[in-house]
C-alpha cells in the first residue's frame, strides 16, 4: 500500500504553517535570535530557535494547565492544523478506529525541573498532582488521541534527534500493513530550559560568539563551531493513497521508503566513516524501489558540528558518489529542533518536489574541504527531480532516512482549497 502525506502542521522558528515555512526556507528568513529578558533560558544560550509565548489555555483548561509542558500544547496545536490542512475530521471522513497517531521527542522535561526545582524550595506540597500527566512521553499523543477521538494505534517514539523521522517510517509501516488508513505522525520538542541547554553549553557543543545571531547555523561551512538549539513541533497526516482519493484529497508527496539503523558505536558521536547512515540511506532507496542516481536533492542532517557534517558527507559520498547529488541543510535557518527537525526537513522535501524549487543551505560562505560535496548555497535552485532524501541522526547511533517521491498534481505551498 502507498502512504502519502496529506496534510502537514508546522510549527518552527521560521513560521507556523505550510506557506510561511515554505516561504522562509526559500527566501532566507531566519527562526534564530537572541533569547529575550526574561526568557528561563537566556542565561544559559546565546542563541535560540525560538517560537512566540503561547497560553496553555488555548488547548486545556483547568488545574493542570499550570503543569501541562510545552511539547503538549505545541502537539496539539499542530494536530490541529495537520488535520484542518488534509481536510479531516476524525469520524466524518476517517473511521476513528483506522486513524492513528504517534508522537516521538525527549519529552516534558522542563516542566519536571521545573517541579523539582519547587519540590527542594518548598517541600512536597508543592509537586503538583497533575505532573505525571505533564511529563510522560506519550502525553502528546494521548491528548491529541483525546481531542479528536482518535481511537485507533497509538505510541511514542524515544530515539532522540530522529524520532520524528522514525515516526513517520512507523506510520508508513501501519499503513502498508493495512492497520490503519491514516496516521497523525511527528514530533514536538521544548528543549529551552536551562539544565538541558546547559548539558550541550558545558560539552560545547552549541554555537557561541557569534555578533549575528541569525547566522550562528552553519552547516558544512568552515566557520561553524556547533548547532543552535531550537523549539517547535511538527505532525504530517500520512494516508493511505487509496483512502485519499476515495475522498478526493491531494497529496503532497509520497513517502516511497524508510531505512533505519544503528550504528552500534558511541553514545553521541556518529561512526566517523558513516557507514550506519549509508546503510540506512541504502535501505530507503531500497524500500522506494529507486537507485541513487534517481534522487535529485538530500535534506541533510547537517547540525553545523563537525563531527556529524563529516561522517554524514562521507555516508553520502559513499551512496551517491563524491558530489553524487545536490544537499542543503535548512538548519541554518531553523537550527535543530532534536526530533521535530527531521519532521520538518520531510516537509520541505515534500514542498520542495512539488514546487520545483531546492531550497539551499544558507550561510554556508565557505564550504568545509572536508565535507566536499554538491551544495546547494546562496539562493534556491530549481529541479525537476521526482525523488528526495531526508536524513536524521540521533545520539546512541539512531539513523533514519526518508525517501519522498513527487506525486502527480502534487500540493503547492499553501492553504487546501
Amino acid at each position: 500500500m502507498t502512504a502519502v502525506i496529506t496534510g502537514m502542521g508546522l510549527f518552527s522558528p521560521v513560521g507556523r504553517g505550510v506557506a510561511a515555512t515554505f516561504d522562509a526556507l526559500t527566501t532566507g528568513k531566519s527562526g534564530l535570535a537572541r533569547p529575550p529578558e526574561g526568557h528561563p533560558a537566556r542565561e544559559s544560550l546565546e542563541v535560540a530557535g525560538l517560537l512566540p509565548p503561547i497560553d496553555p489555555r488555548t488547548v486545556a483548561s483547568g488545574p493542570e494547565t499550570k503543569v501541562l509542558d510545552r511539547i503538549v500544547v505545541l502537539a496539539l496545536l499542530t494536530a490541529a492544523d495537520a488535520l484542518a490542512d488534509a481536510g479531516i475530521e476524525v469520524g466524518r471522513d476517517v473511521d476513528p478506529a483506522r486513524i492513528g497517531v504517534i508522537v516521538g521527542g525527549v519529552g516534558g522535561m522542563s516542566t519536571l525541573e521545573t517541579q523539582v526545582v519547587a519540590r527542594a524550595a518548598r517541600g512536597r506540597a508543592a509537586v503538583s498532582p497533575y505532573l505525571l500527566t505533564g511529563i510522560l512521553p506519550n502525553m502528546p499523543s494521548a491528548r491529541i488521541a483525546i481531542a479528536h477521538g482518535i481511537r485507533g494505534y497509538s505510541s511514542a517514539v524515544g530515539t532522540a534527534c530522529a524520532s520524528g523521522a522514525q515516526s513517520v517510517a512507523d506510520a508508513v509501516r501501519l499503513i502498508r500493513a493495512g492497520e490503519a488508513d491514516v496516521v497523525l505522525c511527528g514530533a514536538s520538542e521544548a528543549p529551552l530550559f536551562p539544565t538541558f541547554a546547559d548539558t550541550f553549553g558545558n560539552a560545547r557543543a552549541l554555537a557561541r560568539g557569534w555578533d549575528d545571531p541569525t547566522r550562528a547555523s552553519r552547516p558544512f561551512d568552515t566557520r561553524r563551531n556547533g548547532f543552535v538549539l531550537a523549539e517547535g513541533a511538527a505532525l504530517l497526516v500520512l494516508e493511505r493513497a487509496e483512502h485519499a482519493a476515495a475522498r478526493g484529497a491531494t497529496a503532497y508527496a509520497e513517502v516511497a521508503g524508510y531505512g533505519a539503523t544503528t550504528d552500534a558505536y558511541h553514545p553521541t558521536a556518529p561512526r566517523p566513516d558513516g557507514a550506519g547512515a549509508a546503510e540506512c540511506m541504502r535501505r530507503a532507496l531500497a524500500g522506494g524501489g529507486v537507485s541513487a542516481g534517481d534522487v535529485g536533492y538530500v535534506n541533510a542532517h547537517g547540525t553545523g558540528t563537525k563531527l556529524g557534517d563529516i561522517a554524514e558527507t562521507t555516508a553520502l559520498a559513499t551512496v551517491f558518489g563524491a558530489g553524487g547529488v545536490p544537499v542543503s541543510s535548512t538548519k541554518a535557518l531553523t537550527g535543530h529542533l532534536l526530533g521535530a527537525s527531521g519532521v520538518v526537513e520531510a516537509a520541505a522535501c515534500a514542498l520542495a518536489l512539488g514546487a520545483g524549487l531546492l531550497p539551499p543551505t544558507y550561510h554556508l560562505d565557505d564550504p568545509d574541504p572536508d565535507c566536499p560535496a554538491d551544495h546547494i548555497r546562496v539562493e534556491p535552485r530549481a529541479t525537476g527531480t521526482e525523488f528526495a532524501l531526508t536524513n536524521s541522526f540521533g545520539f546512541g547511533g539512531q539513523n533514519v532516512s526518508l525517501l519522498l517521491r513527487r506525486t502527480a498534481g502534487a500540493r503547492a505551498a499553501g492553504p487546501r482549497r
